[in-house]
């Protein structure tokens, strides 16, 4: 069954690149990116996996932590780190999860015959310290990931988790966002001093709240 976003993220044990860990444990109170890799030693998923290790402290600054899976042995894995540190010239500094069972990518929806049924495709979820699941996405095996566009999805939960408002069409952290729609327009300056828009009735604008 497809996970739904809302829904608890199953927990799981497995052996990683960094160790044998339990997700729940391993997560703790953080915000979590889980993605997931069609096999080892692909040109793309190297690209990703040094990408996300370049973005590190990005990941810290949101009280984030990245971790990868393929359902690839461990022995694979550690073989493999050492082609992305050199290629992407980075250290690796996350955990890849082993699931050569395939127990945590089906659990995940990973496995989808129709495009591989040998492979997963390239999930992502963002997974919240109540172990809730927050945005799901899958790209076809054939495209990379923007991370970019993750870190922004992020940072919008984050706000949004906060403050009673929206974030509009190509939003960046820092700009301004959306109010509720719950929130009255005459209540608007008591909750959101730094002043508003209403560009119609249903649609008012206001400075990011936490900016």
């Amino acid at each position: 069954m497809p996970i739904r976003l809302g829904e608890t993220a199953p927990d799981f044990n497995s052996q990683t690149t960094m160790g044998d860990i339990n997700f729940y444990d391993w997560a703790g109170d953080s915000w979590v990116i889980l993605y997931s890799h069609p096999s080892d030693f692909t040109p793309v998923c190297t690209t990703e996996l040094g990408r996300t290790a370049a973005l590190k402290e990005e990941f810290e600054r949101r009280n984030a932590k990245a971790i990868a899976l393929s359902v690839d042995d461990l022995d694979s894995h550690m073989s493999w780190l050492k082609d992305i540190e050199e290629t992407q010239q980075v250290e690796m500094n996350f955990p890849i999860i082993a699931d050569p069972d395939k127990k945590v990518a089906v659990a995940y929806d990973m496995m989808h015959p129709e495009a591989d049924a040998k492979f997963t495709v390239r999930s992502v979820y963002i997974i919240d310290p109540n172990k809730k699941v927050r945005l799901t996405l899958t790209y076809p095996p054939s495209t990379g990931r923007n991370f970019q566009e993750i870190l922004r999805v992020l940072d919008s939960l984050q706000l949004t988790d906060g403050y009673s408002v929206a974030t509009p069409v190509d939003w960046k952290d820092g700009e301004d966002v959306v109010v509720s729609p719950s929130i009255k327009t005459e209540d608007i300056p008591d909750k959101f001093p730094k002043g508003h828009k209403v560009i119609k009735p249903y649609l008012r604008t206001t400075p990011q709240p936490n900016r």
